[in-house]
């Protein structure tokens, strides 16, 4: 059983930064691959990053480009997420999945989500 954990979260003013974590509990797949999303109120929830777990391939939206970074300690077993340069409409939930295989911006393709942790920027 795969379990998520996500850590980092918090109240920051446009400008900072944050890093959030992911704690990885339970996986098995040697073909694996994480991914973060955001959730806001009154929005669909939308991809921000993902990476496959042996670190060979990235993916961000366009909006996190140059902003966020994906990251992973294998050693760990933790995901991050570095968001820099945070801007007031980066305010949601953010959450953590994972799926085995490749990396994909389609949360409907992951199979385990953490909790999600609340990440909110004020102007």
């Amino acid at each position: 059983q795969v379990q998520l954990v996500e850590s980092g979260g918090g109240l920051v003013q446009a400008g900072g930064s944050l890093r959030l974590s992911c704690a990885v509990s339970g996986r098995t797949f040697s073909d694996y691959s994480m991914g973060w999303f955001r959730h806001a109120p009154g929005k669909e929830r939308e991809f921000v990053a993902s990476m496959h777990w042996s670190g060979t391939s990235t993916y961000y939206t366009n909006s996190g480009k140059g902003r966020f970074t994906i990251s992973r300690d294998s050693a760990k077993n933790t995901l991050y997420l570095q968001m820099n340069s945070l801007k007031p409409e980066d305010t949601a939930a953010y959450y953590c999945a994972g799926r085995g295989g490749y990396p994909s911006p389609n949360p409907s393709d992951y199979a385990h989500w953490g909790q999600g942790t609340q990440v909110t920027v004020s102007s």
